[in-house]
């Protein structure tokens, strides 16, 4: 949402200089929020929300801070309060153990849980001034659903300070704390995050070409039902999770088999539109209905290490399609 638009929204008046002074810093502050609270919508909400408490609040800014720090700090306290209300956003895989065979009844899912979301690329863009600091990694999906693992101050301090690089002096004003309180948070939280394991995944991932053409049999496999043919695609301890279902498979032969027998029963099924969302590739995914027209079912994220495919999350959830904007149904 624009500036202008918030202000149509909230009776705002037109402020040149404070649009002038807090616009450039809206993208990298919609990844900061989502990094906080895992839900692209959320993000949104609290971003509004920042740049709303920021103009009724520029003219008592004094400078005694840089306007980037001022906002990082509404922004961040502004997330902090949110989630004293709202539990931590999960991926099944942070929940539970997987299964290694496709035959496992699926748990049903549970509609009282909160669950990760993806973020499109086009969001955050490639003039985001946070994504020369920070690199793609800070808001890959692995890392994303380990910072939910840790309390809510811990993620702001270790976001706050590992990501956006921060001096400890600069987080403790920002939170209302001591530089040996948020040493200590920091602490944790590094020592948490290691054992969470490596999230780290994009470190070698395929060149340009072998990616594409790795995508391109992907898409096509998917268009022919031919579970087989993604044999050569996944690695050996290839992954698959499908929020909100908990049930989640780990090994090419249980995610294949499961795939063969659930999801690639027929010939043009699914209908599957390259996008981009945590720095990874990913795809919105249409499923054909029964008068021949593709209906939005949800947002999948590949996580690619060599040149193949280590994990693919499937976020069945409709109304994430329009965030990555995209219709909510196809033609046939």
């Amino acid at each position: 949402m624009s500036l202008t638009a918030t202000q149509a929204d909230t009776g705002m008046p037109p402020d040149g200089d404070f649009a002038a002074a807090v616009e450039p810093f809206r993208r990298e502050l919609l990844a900061h929020c989502y990094r906080i609270l895992g839900s692209i919508h959320d993000a949104e909400d609290l971003v509004q929300e920042t740049y709303l408490r920021a103009w009724r609040g520029f003219d008592r800014f004094e400078g005694r801070s840089s306007v980037r720090r001022w906002l990082y700090k509404i922004a961040t306290m502004a997330c902090l309060t949110a989630l004293e209300t709202r539990s931590r956003r999960p991926l099944p895989s942070g929940l539970g153990a997987p299964s290694d065979d496709h035959r496992v009844e699926l748990a049903p899912g549970d509609p009282s849980v909160l669950w990760l979301q993806p973020a499109p690329d086009a969001l955050f863009g490639g003039e985001d001034p946070a994504a020369i600091v920070e690199g793609r990694s800070s808001v890959r999906l692995a890392f994303i659903a380990a910072l939910q693992l840790l309390p809510a101050r811990q993620r702001a301090v270790l976001t706050l300070r590992d990501v956006l690089s921060f001096r400890s002096v600069e987080v403790a004003e920002m939170l209302g704390t001591t530089t040996a309180a948020v040493d200590s948070a920091l602490r944790r939280a590094r020592a948490q995050l290691a054992a969470a394991g490596p999230v780290q995944d994009d470190l070698a991932e395929p060149v340009e070409e072998s990616r594409r053409e790795l995508l391109a049999r992907y898409v096509d496999a998917f268009d022919r039902a031919d579970a087989d043919a993604l044999v050569d695609l996944l690695r050996a301890d290839v992954e698959l999770e499908m929020p909100p279902v908990p049930t989640w498979f780990t090994g090419r032969r249980a995610v294949i088999g499961f795939l063969a027998d659930h999801v690639l029963l027929h010939r043009q099924q699914w209908r599957i539109v390259p996008t981009a969302a945590n720095g990874q590739p990913a795809f919105v995914i249409y499923q054909r209905t029964h008068d021949g027209r593709y209906e939005a079912y949800g947002i999948q994220v590949l996580t690619l290490i060599g040149a193949r495919i280590s994990r693919v999350t499937v976020f069945v959830d409709p109304s994430l399609v329009s965030a990555f904007g995209h219709a909510p149904a196809l033609a046939h």
